[in-house]
């Protein structure tokens, strides 16, 4: 599964994994705001890759917890989906606005091979001091550039280099930012 090779989803361990993933994630989410030592505890029992002042705010969801690096100052603002089946790699001083979704998990495009029930995922690494809009996709297996903003509401489908701004369905650069 995180080589990007096809997998099982229905795979025991998986599902014991995504299980422990969900109970961890119910206990984030239904934490208050005065409960900043135990947001941070579970956080990190969720995310074990997760550097210093890391911030989520409730609702958050993913499927495992375990395949996201977030190095450090990353915000997470409410109603943030990471589907981490692949390797999810965040910098530092990351800003994610609402409505976020991070999509790493896949299908085969045949629909003989979409039968079998087997998926497959692309890892997506994000660069430092980026700052993700509001309600923005970033689809399976790009890299977002150090320093860049990606436009609310955008569909990232491609790679999308360092200090821009780009916005839009699909995502394009619309300039160059310093």
């Amino acid at each position: 599964m995180l080589a990007g090779e096809l997998y099982d989803p229905l795979d025991q361990e998986l599902s014991e994994a995504r299980r422990r993933a969900r109970l961890l994630i119910k206990a984030l989410n239904d934490t208050r705001d005065d409960q900043t030592a135990e947001r941070t505890r579970l956080i990190k029992s969720l995310i074990p890759s997760a550097g210093e002042d890391v911030w989520i705010e409730p609702p958050f969801h993913c499927d495992y917890g375990s395949n996201i690096t977030l190095r450090g100052k990353v915000f997470f603002n409410f109603n943030c989906v990471v589907l981490d089946v692949a390797p999810v790699r965040i910098g530092t001083g990351v800003l994610f606005g609402p409505a976020v979704q991070i999509y790493t998990a896949t299908h085969p495009l045949s629909a003989d091979e979409r039968r079998t029930g087997l998926e497959l995922g692309k890892a997506i690494e994000i660069g430092d001091d980026v700052w993700v809009g509001g309600g923005a996709i970033l689809c399976p297996g790009v890299r977002i550039g150090n320093r860049t903003v990606i436009g609310a509401g955008s569909v990232v489908t491609k790679d999308i280099p360092d200090s821009v701004f780009a916005a839009g369905n699909p995502c394009t650069v619309l300039r160059r930012i310093e």
